[in-house]
């Protein structure tokens, strides 16, 4: 009888520490919970509702007082807008090159920054200026050497490349190079972009490329491997992991780039991407229903870009 009561308590006092653990759990994370709730939950679901209503700026003191019209015509007169298409094909372009551009730059300064050097920490630092740099002062950097009237950039090309003319880098849509036409602004922005974000592939290259066992490469070294060979079949498939992870990253925050496309050249010379797209349709044509379809659009296509990346991962991790 007493065992049994013994066993009875000690359970008792177990139940009663984990609801305390529980509760406690609970009452930290609240904070956390409510932020989230607040930031970023309740904020997605009025875009949903905006998205599938006709509301403008004007309607905003009435929300709540009528019964909300539910429609389609958003994404129906964005489906049908060339516009819109326009801006989604300029948008991948974008991203695709700035994703290949940043994770290729930060790969190729992370393999010739490898090996130990005299000024070595100088370097690396150096490399990360333009990464910690405010935006506003990349920009104004940018702006002043492509500036047409006193750029160094087109006082360089009028010198000493024969240039008759200042090239408005920022607001050019398309020139010929060669007799093949460029999007010349648009791969300004591009440029723009790598010098920014390559850095963050440069260390995140680097500090994976700490972990690479370096008795593998000097036994291939033995075996006769030269350095290209060692690169590509030893410390490449090695990288992989971190290669892949960089590129969905980066075309994800690309996709959604707005700061920097709209201080170098708001939206001119063929640089309209889809985050201006929603700015334009949100604060000059003050609809909000359109904004919030766009918006939505563009969730549409990064979640069908995660769902292939899962799906590519799991099928990696069914194959090892």
């Amino acid at each position: 009888m007493t065992t049994a009561s013994h066993r009875t308590s000690r359970r008792e006092r177990h139940t009663t520490r984990s609801r305390r653990d529980n509760r406690n759990g609970l009452i930290l994370t609240a904070p956390t919970l409510v932020v989230v709730l607040l930031a970023s939950i309740l904020p997605l679901l009025l875009v949903i509702v905006f998205a599938f209503s006709e509301i403008r700026l004007v309607d905003i003191p009435r929300l709540g007082t009528e019964p909300i019209d539910w429609t389609l015509d958003n994404f129906r007169r964005a489906l049908a807008n060339p516009s819109f298409w326009q801006a989604l094909g300029t948008t991948l372009l974008y991203s695709t090159l700035t994703m290949v551009g940043s994770v290729g730059v930060g790969l190729v300064l992370a393999l010739a920054l490898r090996r130990p050097f005299r000024g070595r920490g100088i370097v690396r630092a150096l490399l990360l200026v333009p990464y910690v740099l405010p935006i506003i002062a990349a920009v104004t950097i940018w702006q002043t050497m492509l500036n047409p009237q006193y750029g160094i950039v087109n006082a360089f090309g009028r010198e000493f490349l024969g240039w008759e003319s200042a090239v408005g880098f920022l607001n050019t849509t398309t020139t010929e190079v060669w007799g093949v036409p460029i999007p010349l602004s648009l791969l300004v922005v591009v440029l723009f972009e790598i010098w920014t974000s390559a850095p963050l592939s440069f260390l995140f290259i680097t500090a994976r490329l700490q972990g690479v066992t370096p008795s593998i490469e000097e036994a291939a070294a033995l075996d006769g491997a030269n350095g290209f060979q060692i690169t590509t079949r030893i410390v490449m498939p090695q990288l992989m992991g971190v290669i892949l992870l960089l590129c969905l990253l980066r075309f994800i925050w690309t996709f959604q780039s707005f700061n920097e496309i709209y201080l170098l050249t708001e939206g001119a010379g063929g640089t309209q991407v889809m985050a201006l797209k929603v700015y334009t349709e949100l604060v000059t044509r003050a609809d909000i229903g359109s904004a919030a379809a766009y918006g939505l659009l563009m969730s549409v296509v990064l979640v069908a870009l995660l769902a292939v990346y899962v799906a590519a991962s799991r099928r990696k991790v069914d194959v090892e």
